[in-house]
């Protein structure tokens, strides 16, 4: 695998990085020295890499998280900490003063880098810079109390690592869930999560583009906004070597499970509309590219990303993406509530 800019290179076999790295040497060398950085721990936009562990790699960005608390414009204290990042009126509109240019700019900054480090290494703030996406350009005093409660949450856990490893290569899960009418205009909220065992590589919170008139429609709704991720990781993966057994999509609604099994015959008069919501994926189980299966609620990890968990679901969502155990999450979470 070749990503290109700056370069990553990775495979099999250490002599096939070798031999790139020669034949770089050869093509861009006249331009000056390409530099080279071979070992366990790279340095990666943005982003340290961490293989040291077998079977695993550790994302880190504490140094973003460092800088965002730098530049915040409240300096905030070690004992100053939130327990969670968000409350569960996170995607309800406030009703407070408007923020005048100065701290409006200030928050579109915050938000724009907490939404990059969510995208990376801290999918555990992804709803809450979700959720203030849709706020950027009319913040309130609401808002800004809102981003504040996500600063402290990062104040207590700035040293937090993203953690992966696959169980089975052969086997991707893919978790999505919808909170319905959630958002001010009443549209829903999509949340999903992709993993092949221990974190979550791929995370989607995002806000609705059509208004739906039931959970089960939002559901729908929910899977379409994650259905070209869903066959695309799985044409990904198998092109790095790897034969996918099993893509499977994980719902908690019955209703939406039989509607996109069985495509028309599960339709009623009051589905027709979004037909094509369920019939691309009933497509998809046709052709053998997913399995759609049942997961209780009180499993479904997409859970996390469409709405703003509270105490013990949150700590168990939260650990089970970042690649933690729930009992080590539980106790630093338990250590930081008490110090606030």
């Amino acid at each position: 695998m070749f990503h290109v800019n700056d370069l990553k290179s990775s495979h099999v076999n250490s002599k096939v990085n070798d031999e790139f790295a020669k034949w770089l040497e050869s093509k861009c060398g006249e331009h000056g020295k390409v530099k080279m950085h071979h070992g366990e721990v790279h340095n990666y936009p943005g982003m340290t890499f961490d293989y040291s562990e077998k079977g695993k790699v550790k994302v880190d960005m504490t140094s973003h998280v460092e800088d965002m608390l730098n530049k915040f414009p409240k300096k905030l204290q070690e004992n100053e900490m939130a327990m969670m990042p968000a409350a569960d009126n996170l995607f309800r509109k406030g009703h407070g003063k408007k923020l005048n240019q100065e701290r409006g700019e200030n928050f579109h900054c915050m938000v724009t880098k907490g939404l990059f480090i969510s995208k990376r290494a801290r999918p555990n703030i992804q709803p809450m810079t979700a959720g203030s996406c849709t706020r950027v350009k009319e913040p309130d005093e609401t808002d800004w109390s809102k981003l504040m409660r996500l600063m402290k949450y990062l104040n207590g856990t700035r040293k937090r690592k993203l953690t992966l490893s696959a169980d089975d290569l052969q086997v991707i899960k893919w978790h999505v869930d919808a909170a319905f009418a959630v958002h001010p205009d009443f549209k829903s909220h999509t949340g999903a999560a992709m993993t092949m065992g221990l974190g979550s590589l791929i995370n989607i919170s995002r806000k609705q583009k059509l208004n739906t008139r039931s959970s089960t429609e939002s559901e729908l709704a929910g899977v379409d906004d994650a259905s070209i991720m869903i066959p695309w990781t799985k044409l990904f993966v198998e092109a790095q070597g790897c034969v996918i057994d099993k893509n499977i999509l994980c719902q908690d609604n019955k209703s939406a499970i039989l509607l996109k099994m069985n495509g028309g015959k599960s339709a009623g008069k009051h589905s027709c509309a979004l037909n094509i919501h369920h019939f691309f994926i009933t497509d998809q189980v046709e052709r053998g590219n997913m399995t759609i299966e049942y997961c209780p609620t009180n499993e479904m990890w997409g859970n996390f990303q469409s709405k703003p968990l509270q105490g013990i679901k949150f700590r168990k969502f939260g650990a089970n993406i970042m690649g933690e155990s729930t009992l080590q999450c539980k106790s630093r979470q338990d250590i930081q509530g008490l110090k606030t």
